[in-house]
């Protein structure tokens, strides 16, 4: 199945791929959606993410891997290091910004800018914990056919954390790590009271004005 697989991205890469990546990434949304309201799912919002997607993050991604491959081509180190730099300092922010002003258009808000205002800092700075080490990994151990295909894997997870982001989260990853593993209810008082009667008679006593 998976030489099969391989065998028709090889024969339709840009369809491929760019439908592979758009899938994953609107998937993305849909996850955040089920752990967050599982009962009152959003689907223009799935509609929206899924545009933007298929529109513009597919097939710049796909154009985009082919562009740096003639560029700087081969996986040697230097190469490597070179597609990594200007990925993450061209395509990345390119990327984020999009994602922030192109889901917030579709929703027609006034001020599609607001998003990218207040999140894309916090955001892209996420994004240097997670994509340089992804992105490496692509370059240097994955075929350019399907470089794309491994992108949209790695953007299942970040379209997540991006919609998770822009719904409620302020674009760093604490505000995400809290949203999935929200600390316990430290304020509630134990249900069994041990103080001893007697002294709690005597502290009202002495509370009182004399």
């Amino acid at each position: 199945m998976l030489q099969a697989f391989l065998r028709h991205v090889r024969r339709f890469p840009w369809v491929t791929n760019v439908t592979l990546y758009g899938c994953l990434f609107a998937g993305g949304d849909l996850v955040h959606q089920w752990f967050s309201a599982r009962d009152q799912m959003d689907w223009r919002h799935t509609r929206n993410v899924a545009v933007v997607a298929f529109s513009f993050h597919g097939n710049f991604n796909f154009f985009w891997m082919r562009l740096l491959e003639r560029r700087f081509p081969g996986n040697s180190a230097g190469m490597v290091m070179k597609k990594l730099f200007l990925d993450q300092t061209t395509a990345a922010p390119l990327a984020t910004s999009v994602f922030y002003t192109g889901v917030s258009f579709l929703e027609g808000k006034e001020d599609i800018l607001e998003d990218w205002r207040e999140k894309f800092l916090n955001t892209y700075k996420t994004g240097l914990m997670f994509w340089p080490f992804m992105q490496f990994l692509n370059f240097a151990l994955v075929p350019l056919y399907v470089r794309t295909t491994f992108t949209g894997c790695c953007a299942f997870v970040w379209a997540t954390f991006l919609c998770f982001s822009r719904q409620t989260g302020d674009g760093t990853a604490g505000a995400a790590l809290a949203w999935m593993f929200p600390p316990k209810d430290e304020a509630a008082e134990p249900a069994n009271d041990e103080t001893d009667p007697k002294q709690k008679v005597e502290e009202t006593a002495a509370s009182r004005p004399a």
